[in-house]
């Protein structure tokens, strides 16, 4: 899986303005890695061979809603944090999904550039301390393993 040396994050939205304004956004406060998508089974093709760090997608777009894909990054990126764009209008459908696509956040369009900026540093964030966590468990299971082996050749010693 290619890695970035900045965070990456992935913006859907089948309206260019909107992931323009987001990726215009990011250029301008922040050193973090823009990509950009209108459809989001493209969106999905690329983050199965990319890492993400957070995934904005709007709520409806053609062909594969919000939710969906955001459900989909889930299961392909599991510590990747997820944010949900929604209109007013979709709104409740949008609080009903928070648990099924274990969204970080979402925001209301027209989003507040600084409330925007805060949800995607702190989705940065939690998404590094996920992977250090895991990192972290993967550690400890190998050496928790190499205990067992010491041991098992130290029991075969004495016996």
């Amino acid at each position: 899986m290619k890695q970035y040396s900045q965070p990456s994050i992935l913006i859907v939205d089948d309206e260019e303005s909107v992931t323009e304004a987001i990726q215009t956004l990011l250029e301008l406060e922040t050193d973090y890695h823009a990509h950009r998508f209108k459809l989001p089974k493209e969106a999905e093709r690329f983050a199965t061979e990319n890492r993400v760090d957070v995934a904005i997608s709007d709520y409806l777009m053609p062909g594969m809603n919000g939710i969906e894909l955001l459900i989909r990054l889930k299961e392909l990126q599991p510590e990747c944090s997820r944010i949900l764009l929604t209109g007013h209008a979709d709104k409740a459908r949008a609080v009903g999904a928070l648990e099924r696509a274990s969204l970080f956040q979402f925001l209301e369009k027209p989003w507040d550039n600084q409330q925007l900026l805060l949800a995607i540093h702190g989705g940065v964030e939690r998404t590094h301390l996920l992977r250090a966590l895991r990192e972290k468990a993967n550690e400890l299971d190998s050496a928790h393993s190499s205990l067992k082996t010491v041991q098992q050749q130290l029991v075969q010693a004495f016996l």
